[in-house]
This record gives structure tokens, C-alpha cells and sequence, in this order.
């Protein structure tokens, strides 16, 4: 048994243990092996972690980069960050830039055009005002059933999990995320999404700049 294991295990099978009874020394070496195949299956698991955080991160990255247009990548990243963390439904909104105090719808995903999502928002109203207040990211669990339901042409559903997100650059709030999903986010996918903000926070930084020197030098012309 612990040779069929142990060659299991060479093959990359961690899913393998020693299950047969033993005594003395054979015992002490089926406990020993089980406890290696656990560590190596514990540092198997973190290290597809680090690379699916990494890769995603990067790819992200990459997407951005080089866009010069707030719509456009509102709509790019909820398209692509919304099924990535198993979500079904998503907004951002953008805090104003000539309205102060104030948020502004950016983009939505699986949205539907009935009013839903309020155009704009005013800091402290709702979880994305509270939210973009705080500079604190909000994960609500227990979902009342009035919530906005996640919906297609066959069903709608309350959403299980709700997480709002700060866009955040130099302690300045850029924009909120929310996101709504049948499941439970996993504590991987959150860590993901706290590490993508800090990104996300750079590019509408950079967006916002090059739209002012754009403007300034109108004006200039002018």
C-alpha cells in the first residue's frame, strides 16, 4: 500500500493516503508519508494560486493599457472581471470629476434598462456611496430578497454574495466596483479583486490626466 502510493504520488497524484493499518515503524512511516502528501498538495495548491493571481493581473494590465477613454474601459473591465471571479452582475461608477460628491454610472454589466442602476449617486448613498466614503471594501453575505435580481430570459435569482470595491489612487477614490453572484466569492478571488483595484486606480488615474492636458491645451489653442 505505501509503495502504490508513493509511486501515485511521483506521478503527481496528491489526491492519494496511506489508509491501511500499521504498527511501529511502518506506522510512524505511512504517518510521515501522509503528512508529505499533504504539505506537497497544500504547496501545489498556493503556487496555481500565485500563478492564476499573477496571470490574471498581468492580463488586466495589458488590456488597459494604452486607453484613453473612461466608457471604453469601464465596459472592458466589467466584461472581462465579471465572469473571471464567477459573478453574474456588475456596475462601476466613476466619482465625478465636474460634479464634486458626487458618483456617475460608468458602465454596467447583465444591467437591465429599467432604472435599476440610479445614474448617479451621492457619497454615502447606498453600499458604492457608504463605500466610496469609507475607502473600505464591502462584502455582504446575507442578501435581502428586494435585492436587484440577477437575471436572464429563462430566470432571475437573488444574488448570494455582494462585493463593493474602492478604485483607489493615492488614497483617492477614482471609482467603485460592485459585484453580484450566485455564489459565494472564494477568498482567492477577493484577493484578486483588492490587487486589480490598485491597478484599475492607476490607468483612470493616467485616463483622467491626459483628458485634463487634452483640455488645457484646447483651451490653449483656443
Amino acid at each position: 500500500a505505501i509503495a502504490e502510493v508513493a509511486t501515485a504520488v511521483t506521478k503527481g497524484d496528491l489526491t492519494r493516503s496511506i489508509q491501511v493499518d500499521a504498527r511501529g515503524e511502518v506506522a510512524e512511516l505511512k504517518d510521515n508519508i501522509n503528512t508529505m502528501i499533504d504539505n506537497l498538495r497544500l504547496t501545489t495548491d498556493r503556487n496555481t494560486e500565485q500563478d492564476w493571481l499573477k496571470t490574471n493581473l498581468a492580463k488586466f494590465t495589458n488590456m488597459l493599457q494604452g486607453q484613453r477613454d473612461l466608457v471604453t474601459v469601464g465596459r472592458l473591465l466589467l466584461s472581462e472581471l465579471t465572469p473571471l471571479v464567477n459573478a453574474q452582475q456588475s456596475v462601476i461608477y466613476q466619482m465625478g470629476a465636474e460634479e464634486a460628491q458626487t458618483l456617475r454610472l460608468l458602465s454596467s454589466y447583465a444591467g437591465a434598462d429599467d432604472g435599476s442602476h440610479p445614474i448617479k449617486l451621492k457619497l454615502g448613498e447606498g453600499l458604492v456611496g457608504q463605500c466610496a466614503i469609507d475607502k473600505q471594501r464591502m462584502l455582504i453575505t446575507d442578501i435581502p430578497e428586494m435585492a436587484v435580481p440577477i437575471s436572464s430570459a429563462l430566470f432571475k435569482a437573488t444574488p448570494r454574495n455582494i462585493v463593493v470595491l474602492p478604485v483607489l489612487f493615492e488614497n483617492q477614490v477614482k471609482a467603485v466596483i460592485e459585484l453580484a453572484s450566485l455564489e459565494a466569492f472564494t477568498p482567492l478571488q477577493i484577493t484578486f479583486l483588492d490587487q486589480l483595484t490598485a491597478s484599475i486606480g492607476i490607468v483612470l488615474n493616467s485616463i483622467e490626466a491626459t483628458m485634463q492636458t487634452e483640455g488645457f491645451l484646447k483651451q490653449s489653442q483656443q
